[in-house]
Parts: structure tokens; sequence; C-alpha cells
């Protein structure tokens, strides 16, 4: 898979599950009605978890739409790849498929890996291994895992016995897929106090740390300086996930701007080695254009991530860098361009 889309060991006649899923990638890339993803995904799930008898003699007998989750739409698209076509709804995705911020190609390009992302582990709607195989297809060197932590018990936040179980999953799927590497991580909630939402100790052992503001978030504007200045002078913060807040379209609907002193806060970042985050999602955009050019003048470092929930929204990383791109950041001032070594370097260090 490469930044404009899936790449398979044979990309013109992929098995019947991984037509399914590549299906429900461009779906999700594309901003589809989540319920039209997952009746790509469920019937890849389904299908791939028949034995190879029984997906056999389903074959021979067009049986597939007998199994509960697979319908007309699914079922020609698994017929097709036994014949050993390219489905034809496939076929038609890719070909409508465009580029995503075609102004940030060139930064796109030097971008080693996504530092915020999410997993069916917290409210994301993929395996891990799914998003990681996804993240490495897209030449990603690295991506970092960073579910939810617990106190966002809407999105099922980790605990600090389940982060330590996803600890060894991950060490585990490494072993699998290196050399990419997948970066253990959690987006930490910054508390009413400003203090973090998991054990001190335990964001010590983890590669990346994203504190983020998910709650009262229309604290008056000296309060919320207060709290994200505390949060982002932590040693154990790496990346100051979108700030504001804001929700600019889709589904959840709209919600202003949280009010704080920017500059203030953006001082402390660079103060304190703590990137200011480009969120790559469409109906975040944040921060605006503004902060953007406010924080690099400033002399913060930026990372430039999806906070994608799904593997199609691992491409959404377009967005972010055409509008970095709008603002002026050059890349050498986004730390997800390093090499992972100097990254981890980066984010171990006194500074960082």
């Amino acid at each position: 898979m490469s930044a404009d889309g899936p790449d398979t060991e044979d990309r013109s006649s992929p098995d019947a599950v991984a037509a399914l899923r590549e299906i429900g990638f461009w779906l999700e890339r594309g901003r589809e009605k989540t319920h039209r993803v997952k009746a790509y995904r469920r019937a890849a799930d389904i299908l791939a978890g028949l034995g190879e008898s029984e997906r056999e003699r389903r074959r021979a007998a067009r049986s597939w739409q007998e199994l509960t989750g697979i319908g007309p739409k699914t079922a020609a698209v698994i017929e097709e790849a036994y014949a050993g076509a390219i489905p034809g709804y496939l076929a038609e995705l890719r070909a409508a498929a465009k580029p995503i911020g075609a102004e940030g190609a060139e930064l796109r390009a030097v971008l080693r890996g996504d530092l915020h992302t999410h997993s069916d582990w917290s409210d994301g709607g993929s395996p891990i291994a799914e998003m990681m195989g996804t993240a490495a297809a897209l030449g990603h060197e690295y991506c970092a895992l960073t579910d939810h932590s617990p106190r966002l018990t809407v999105a099922n936040g980790l605990s600090a016995q389940r982060l330590r179980r996803q600890l060894d999953v991950v060490a585990e799927l490494n072993a699998r897929l290196a050399p990419f590497r997948v970066l253990t991580g959690i987006e930490v909630d910054i508390l009413d106090d400003g203090s973090l939402d998991q054990e001190a100790d335990l964001l010590a052992e983890l590669d990346i740390v994203v504190a983020s503001v998910h709650s009262r978030l229309r604290d008056d504007r000296d309060t919320m300086t207060r709290r994200m200045v505390y949060a982002v002078a932590n040693p154990r913060v790496d990346v100051l996930g979108h700030c504001t807040g804001r929700l600019v379209e889709g589904g959840r609907g709209t919600r202003p701007e949280s009010e704080f002193d920017a500059e203030i806060v953006f001082e402390a970042c660079r103060r304190y080695g703590t990137a200011v985050e480009i969120n790559s999602r469409p109906e975040r955009q944040d921060p605006p254009e503004r902060l953007i050019r406010l924080a690099d003048e400033m002399g913060c470092d930026f990372a430039l991530d999806t906070d994608a929930h799904a593997p199609g929204q691992l491409d959404w990383q377009g967005y972010g860098c055409a509008r970095a791109v709008a603002c002026g950041v050059e890349a050498g001032r986004i730390i997800n361009t390093f090499p992972v070594d100097d990254l981890l370097e980066w984010t171990r260090s006194p500074g960082g």
C-alpha cells in the first residue's frame, strides 16, 4: 500500500478477504458512512473465520448469502475474487480515489510515521494488527498506537492493567512486522488540574505520550491555560494533541475552540520540548491555521498525525500536510520526519 492506496503482492487479483478489506479501506479513506464500511469489514471477518473446506463448499454452491452478515453486494465481491478477477466495486473505488492534500505531497513523502492512532482496544474500529499492517503498507517506517486512557470511559479507555497487556501484544507484533516498528503509546487525558490520567511509571515506559483535553472544554481562559501548561511541562508528555478541541464538521456536529492563552501554552511547549500536534482529521483541522503559524513563529516542534480510528483514516495525513505547508512549517520541525532512533532519542531527552 502506498500513500495513494493499497498495494498487495498481486494488486491485480487480491483474494476475497483482502478485496473486502481493501474496499473497507477506500470507503474509510473517502469518509463514507460507517455502516457501509462495517458491511465489508464484517464480511471479511466472517470469510476469514471459515475453514478451507467450508469456503470451498460455499464457493461451489454459491451459498455465501446464507451466512449472516454477507449480503448481495459482499457476496458479489467474494464471487468475483474467487473467479480470479478484480471485483468490479473494488476496481471502481481504486479508479475514483484521488490523492489527499496534493499541495502537501512533498511533505507527506518525507514523513516516516504517524504518532496518534487508535485500535479496537479503545474507540477504534479495527484490531491493532490490521491498523499497523496498513500503516506499514502505506510506507510508514513506524506508527504509534495511542489508545485512550481510563477516564475516557465512553472511549473504553485503557486501565493500567489493560495497557500493560497491550504492551505485550505490541512486542509480539513488532517481532512479526520488523523492520516496521509499532511504537508503544497512549493518548492520555489532561485532567482538570493538569495532571495526567495514567500511572507516571507506566507513562515512562512508553515510546510516545500524546496528552489531550477531552473534558471541560469550556473552562475559562485562565483555567484552561494553567491546565495545559501544567500538562505540557510534564516530562512524560511528548505531544500536545488537538489543542483547541474544536469540531468544524462531521456527524458529531460542530464545537467551538477552547479558550486559552496560546502564546503562554506554546512557549511552554517550546521550553519543555513538547510538540504541537497538527491533527489531520477533517472534522478537527486542529489547530486552526492562525495557531499553527503562531506556534511555528514561536519555535515549536510539531507532530503531524492522523488520529486514525480505522485503517483507511491512516491515509488522511495528506490533509494535515497541506495545512502545514500552507502555514510555512518546515519538515525539519516535524518530529515524525525523524528516523525512529532519532525520534526516540528526542522523546527521551529532557527537552523532548
